[in-house]
């Protein structure tokens, strides 16, 4: 089977590359092309039409900013599925840019199979009628998800959540400290995302630990799109590490961590490291979004247990003062440090087992392969 394969950011290139894994092992003569990152680039053994760096265009504001590089990019991607001709285009989140693959592949008379659904729970409910229409296999990771489709007379498939995949298929390094330099001393974990907006926001905040818990060391996730220089630029003379492509490590050493909103929260909540999950931007964008967002969360972890179990600071809300009070929290107070770990054990359970990227993998083949 041909396989073209569409992810647009850096999350979704790792269950990009996770699924061509699964999929070669299913189907021996599987062929790629591929819209995606490093890892999917590795997985498939060739390039990117387009590199997820060149994708990732955060907020309202944002778009709109960057619309003249979205259209080419749509552009591209559908004069290569004209030309390869896939059995299917496979579509990893991103919905602004993917739904309009599908309705262009729908049209082309190709499989669409959709794998993390687009987040129409949160906002504009109604795109799931146009879903029904040039979807023809939706793949969810996030339990509610079923019934939130079953609403809508949509069957879907829950295949279990990739991140369980990543962090169990992972070799964690038992040299961690050492490879890198770091003391002995405990560990904050500072995941400021991995888009230049969320950063610039977001970043100089966290930095501000630095002065509130010097018996502490801060450690910087970096992300693959930036190098050690450009977070640099917020540190100035302070003495922060960074590492890259080793966030799990950092986290599996870490007493706690300051994560921004993203998938970040679930792999921190998955690792069991007790978190403050943080939130900033454009103004304009986040009071759109408000209008708009019918959920009460913006966490993983929160959304998916339908409860608060980890603190969320958004827009005014984050910043130095609270984030310093809220991780004092963790690392002085018993009582709350074992609730958060407590509603972390409820995240399990409702996860469940590893193993999504090879159900999605299989149930792909069998809808391809029935006549």
């Amino acid at each position: 089977m041909k396989y073209y394969i569409i992810a647009g950011e850096t999350s979704g290139d790792l269950h990009g590359a996770n699924l061509i894994k699964a999929l070669k092992k299913e189907d021996p003569d599987a062929e790629f092309k591929i819209v995606g990152g490093d890892r999917m680039q590795e997985a498939a053994g060739q390039s990117a039409l387009i590199h997820t760096s060149q994708m990732a265009f955060m907020g309202f504001i944002e778009v709109i900013k960057n619309i003249g590089a979205i259209r080419k990019n749509l552009k591209s991607v559908k004069k290569d599925v004209l030309d390869y001709q896939p059995d299917t285009v496979i579509l990893i989140d991103f919905p602004g840019f993917n739904l309009k693959i599908a309705s262009f592949a729908k049209h082309l008379q190709i499989k669409t199979c959709y794998y993390i659904s687009p987040k129409i729970w949160a906002w504009n409910q109604g795109r799931v009628h146009k879903i029904k229409k040039i979807v023809d296999h939706m793949f969810c990771i996030l339990p509610f998800e079923v019934d939130f489709y079953k609403r809508f007379g949509m069957k879907v498939d829950y295949v279990g959540n990739p991140l369980l995949d990543a962090i169990s298929h992972y070799s964690f390094n038992p040299d961690f400290r050492n490879d890198n330099r770091l003391t002995d001393a405990p560990i904050i974990a500072l995941l400021p995302g991995s888009r230049k907006m969320e950063i610039e926001q977001i970043l100089p905040d966290m930095i501000e630990l630095y002065y509130a818990f010097p018996k502490h060391q801060l450690i910087i996730a970096g992300a693959p799109n930036f190098d050690q220089l450009y977070y640099k630029n917020y540190l100035g003379n302070l003495e922060i590490p960074i590492v890259f492509n080793q966030t799990y490590d950092l986290l599996r050493n870490a007493e706690a961590a300051v994560v921004t909103s993203g998938t970040a929260t679930l792999e921190t909540g998955i690792l069991k490291v007790p978190q403050v999950v943080v939130y900033k931007a454009n103004p304009v964008s986040v009071w759109i979004a408000r209008k708009l967002v019918k959920v009460k969360f913006i966490s993983l972890v929160n959304l998916i247990n339908n409860y608060l179990s980890v603190i969320e600071l958004i827009q005014q809300d984050c910043n130095p003062g609270q984030i310093r009070d809220e991780i004092g929290k963790i690392l002085t107070e018993k009582e709350h440090r074992d609730n958060i770990l407590e509603n972390y054990d409820v995240l399990a359970d409702k996860l469940g087992a590893p193993g999504a990227s090879e159900k999605t993998a299989r149930l792909i083949f069998q809808y391809l392969t029935v006549v």
